[in-house]
């Protein structure tokens, strides 16, 4: 449905210039008719002008004069996680609907605190966990509640890219580094989506860089009110991988590409039986323009927020509960295996 004629589009501000904001979601508010980019905000003049060059709007240096333009009704936030509280509290204190990139905040206090100011000030806010709005997961279900394979008895998801640059923000604690909260956040946001949110965590494992002071990587089981385990992995130390898998009573159903397909990829998902193997292909989708749209929907008709910030703020505790119930280990930023491979 495109906006009415007395219903302008979603005016949208953004705070940030960086890789997910110019490779998804600033392209991706171009191609959506409910928001239209009216700025852009970067500590660094030249920057911003680029990005405004690149997608529309106006270069603003330094993001609190962002806030104070009455052109902007909505916040995008494409900050390293350590800093999103304070912005998007800012934000929403200058009357802003936001929208932030994953995950919500770095700490569940924070959470509440955000959940709690938008709700006082009966603006939207919404996490930025794209892969949510992406139509393979609807298909997913339907097989799985079709019973493809019979009734689920696990679920397991494993998201894991390899190590980056060493400056990269990932990598700082002072900004909310770490694996747990960048890739982990992605894999307990799908256990809730196929099993609920009333989870409980059963232990985790944490691998932290001493010298960086973050995690790089850990595992996480989790519970269902049911009894259903997930499994749940996540890595800044491996090879990509970004996938689930509900395993059931008589088959198992395996996504690959489940978290960050592009808007002209074809998803495939495998549905494994006794009797054999079927390969389904499944149409492209832009789950990045998907999810800018529902957030401008939201936001213009004032829905009720209640409800998703009760799942903001349940996503946040598991992610707390896994931090602070691991067992933690040290390890470093490259793979042991490979050092000893280069020395040998």
């Amino acid at each position: 449905m495109e906006p009415s004629a007395t219903q302008p589009p979603l005016r949208i501000g953004a705070l940030g210039c960086g890789e997910v904001a110019r490779r998804h979601m600033l392209p991706a508010v171009g191609r959506v008719a409910d928001a239209r980019l009216v700025a852009v905000a970067s500590r660094d003049r030249a920057k911003a002008e680029r990005f405004a060059q690149d997608f529309g709007g106006e270069p603003v240096e330094g993001y609190a004069p962002l806030l104070e333009r009455p052109d902007v009704d909505a916040v995008y936030i494409a900050l390293p996680t350590g800093l999103h509280h304070e912005w998007a509290l800012r934000a929403l204190d200058a009357g802003k609907h936001v929208l932030v990139e994953k995950p919500l905040a770095a700490t569940l206090a924070e959470a509440e605190d955000l959940v709690s100011a938008a709700a006082m000030r009966d603006r939207w806010l919404m996490d930025g966990f794209m892969f949510l709005h992406h139509s393979q997961h609807r298909i997913v279900r339907r097989l799985i509640d079709e019973g493809a394979i019979g009734e689920p008895r696990q679920f397991s998801s494993e998201f894991g890219i390899p190590p980056r640059d060493p400056h990269d923000v990932r990598y700082r604690a002072d900004l909310g580094g770490g694996a747990l909260l960048d890739v982990g956040v992605y894999t307990v946001r799908a256990a809730m989506l196929f099993l609920g949110p009333e989870l409980s965590v059963a232990g985790a494992t944490l691998g932290r860089d001493p010298a960086l002071g973050v995690d790089l990587g850990g595992t996480a089981l989790l519970c269902s009110a049911d009894g259903i385990p997930a499994q749940l992995s996540f890595s800044f130390r491996s090879s990509y991988r970004s996938m689930y898998a509900v395993w059931g009573s008589e088959g198992r159903i395996v996504l690959q590409r489940a978290f960050t397909p592009p808007p002209t990829f074809t998803p495939t998902v495998r549905v494994e039986r006794p009797g054999g193997v079927e390969d389904i292909a499944l149409p492209a989708d832009d789950q990045f323009a998907n999810l800018v749209r529902a957030f401008a929907r939201l936001a213009l008709r004032r829905a009720d927020f209640a409800p998703h910030g009760e799942t903001l703020l349940r996503h946040m505790a598991l992610v707390e509960e896994i931090r602070n119930r691991a067992r933690r280990a040290e390890t470093s930023r490259r793979p042991p295996l490979s050092e000893h491979l280069r020395s040998a």
